[in-house]
């Protein structure tokens, strides 16, 4: 076995560097904290999942439904992903799958009223559980820190529209 040294840099620039990997890592705990809340208060709330929760989100966005391809875009995740649940939302009386006019190939799916009305209590609790898990941030730096997260998104987006 070879010992690997690594060399501690005085530029400026390194340090600035580890602050940010540092800042990485306290980002990544701490929304591993809040989603496994999350997943969490759903199961035990609502007898459900963050997925979902998630699909629901998305299509109750929508009133007009999404089709499949479309909603797996929003959701940043494969068609299959989405498919099984899907097809349980749809088993379950909260999603309808609505045949796409020129495409026999297509489907829309969107949230039922009984979909709507359990998403609407579902949304009110989760606003609720955020409220509380980032209580330790103050109302005031909200809108900053917000804008500094916005930004990496952005800058790491870009191109993908």
């Amino acid at each position: 076995m070879s010992d690997v040294v690594v060399k501690q840099s005085h530029n400026p620039d390194a340090s600035a560097s580890k602050a940010r990997l540092r800042l990485w890592l306290k980002l990544l705990k701490a929304t591993k904290h809040v989603e496994a809340e999350l997943r969490e208060n759903f199961r035990t709330g609502f007898d459900t999942t963050l997925p979902r929760f998630d699909v629901m989100a998305a299509l109750y966005r929508d009133e007009h439904g999404l089709k499949m391809s479309e909603l797996s875009s929003v959701l940043r995740v494969s068609n299959g992903n989405v498919t099984g649940i899907v097809d349980r939302l749809v088993d379950d009386g909260i999603l309808v799958r609505i045949p796409v006019d020129n495409d026999r190939r297509a489907t829309t799916v969107r949230l039922t009223t009984a979909g709507r009305e359990q998403f609407e209590a579902m949304a009110a609790s989760h606003e609720s559980w955020i409220d509380s898990l980032l209580d330790g941030i103050e109302a005031d730096e909200v809108p900053h820190l917000s804008e500094q997260l916005e930004c990496i998104a952005r800058k790491r987006t870009k191109g993908e529209d």
